[in-house]
């Protein structure tokens, strides 16, 4: 190969310092107390959409504050077999003759629901844990 003045030895390439803003572990950081205590409120007041903000605040935060883990962890027991029975009441609607039924049903069960979760997102959010009454408790 000829040398060509066009072409020039390209520097050795270096990795890019890390910013203060990246991490140098895959893991989340812990929350803060002032976060837990929120996350925590927050799956209980998720529990007036059902089980699934309960379900994804656990999924993603259970390792990463020991109150928001124990709180969704309690809001998704009490949510989920509402969430399921709605989710066959309103189904059940579709059924002419039962119709009106079943949507007093459902309504009923989003009553309960919202009823309950604001009564434990309350006290969860002044840094009491919460417990239901009427749980199955399915998570351990």
């Amino acid at each position: 190969m000829s040398d060509n003045p066009a072409r020039k030895k390209q520097p050795d390439r270096q990795p890019a310092p890390r910013t203060q803003y990246e991490s140098a572990s895959s893991s989340a950081l812990p929350l803060t107390p002032s976060e837990d205590r929120q996350w925590a409120t927050l799956a209980h007041f998720g529990g007036i959409l059902g089980c699934f903000p309960s379900l994804v605040i656990y999924l993603i935060f259970k390792d990463r504050g020991p109150f928001t883990a124990q709180e969704s962890k309690e809001a998704l027991n009490f949510t989920l077999p509402p969430t399921i029975v709605a989710v066959i009441a309103n189904i059940l609607i579709l059924v002419p003759v039962i119709s009106g039924f079943f949507a007093v049903i459902a309504a009923a069960i989003w009553v309960f629901l919202t009823v309950f979760s604001v009564m434990a997102g309350i006290a969860v959010n002044r840094g009491r844990p919460y417990r239901y009454s009427l749980n199955l408790r399915l998570l351990h």
